[in-house]
């Protein structure tokens, strides 16, 4: 929920803050400190959390087989043994895939937000459209 939070407030930020605006000194750092808290999350506390709750309250162990000659599901004829560990550090693995590529994606957000005005502007002092074709001409 509070990834959620985050990334809520870089996408109402970027829409509201205009391209160019000086920061304040107490601007920076609440910036600084939030991206802070931002990365630590992501990438500290939910992988964690998620890893301890795999261990101890689902009992993942490296002892239990989900598939392989010692597992007793339906997979025992995977010709290795892959434990239920495997699986929570798989899982660990996507949760890190997907936070980074949200960050890219928070990253193209933040540094495209004035492109679009931008390419209006030029537009119409062009006598184009957004595309680059040519106005219409009113009959």
């Amino acid at each position: 929920m509070v990834s959620v939070l985050l990334v809520v407030g870089v996408f109402v930020l970027a829409q509201r803050r205009p391209v160019g605006t000086e920061l304040s000194w107490g601007e920076a750092m609440f910036a600084a400190t939030l991206a802070f808290f931002g990365l630590f999350w992501v990438y500290g506390v939910v992988p964690h959390q998620w890893l301890t709750l795999a261990e101890a309250e689902l009992e993942w162990r490296p002892d239990r087989y989900l598939a392989g000659p010692s597992g007793t599901g339906a997979l025992t004829d995977v010709p290795m043994n892959i434990s239920y560990e495997t699986l929570s550090h798989l899982i660990a693995v996507t949760i890190y895939g997907v936070y980074l590529g949200l960050h890219v994606a928070l990253w193209s957000v933040w540094q495209g937000r004035g492109d679009k005005v931008e390419r209006r502007r030029k537009a119409l002092e062009e006598k184009t459209t957004a595309y680059g074709r040519p106005l219409a001409r009113k009959v």
